[in-house]
Parts: structure tokens; C-alpha cells; sequence
């Protein structure tokens, strides 16, 4: 997606990506672009009902349906190998 969008000056930025737009009663939200990615989920997710989200419950659910939420596969190598190893084997990559 190609989108100009004011930036903190006020003049045109041309950006691209992905983008989540929501309304502000949070009644509806849109997916703008042709991301399928986890990450854009989550955000919806996180903009649509943040106090949900947040919640111990739900960050639970999220930990057990995502093991590396929350953590840096690009800076911890260790974890990176280990979930790389662990879906290979989950796949029948091996």
C-alpha cells in the first residue's frame, strides 16, 4: 500500500506498509494494505478492545498461542534457534 499522510509538520510523507486504521469508539477498524501478518493482528486486536488485550487472562492466551510474544527473535539468537528448531520439528521440516 502507497498512502500520504501528514506528518508532524503538517507537509505530505509518502509511506508504505500496512496500516490499521480504527475508529475512535472502536465500533470498527480496517486493514489497509495486503498484510497477513501476526503482528498487524495483534495490533487490531490491541486497538479494538485494549482493556481485553491487556488483561493477565488474555496476554496468557496470547503467550500460550504464541511462545515468543513479547520477546526479540532478532536479539536473543538463542530463542531464535530454539523456536526455529521447535517449528521445523512441529512441521515435519527435519
Amino acid at each position: 500500500m502507497q498512502v500520504i499522510k501528514k506528518d508532524e509538520n503538517g507537509d505530505g510523507e509518502l509511506r508504505f506498509g500496512t496500516e490499521v486504521v480504527c475508529s475512535e469508539d472502536g465500533s470498527i477498524a480496517a486493514l489497509l494494505g495486503a498484510s497477513t501478518s501476526v503482528s498487524i493482528m495483534l495490533d487490531v486486536l490491541e486497538k479494538m478492545f485494549p482493556t481485553n488485550f491487556a488483561s493477565e487472562a488474555r496476554q496468557k492466551d496470547i503467550m500460550e498461542m504464541i511462545s515468543t510474544y513479547g520477546q526479540s527473535l532478532i536479539e536473543d539468537g538463542t530463542l531464535c534457534i530454539k523456536t526455529r528448531n521447535r517449528t521445523s520439528k512441529l512441521l515435519n521440516l527435519d
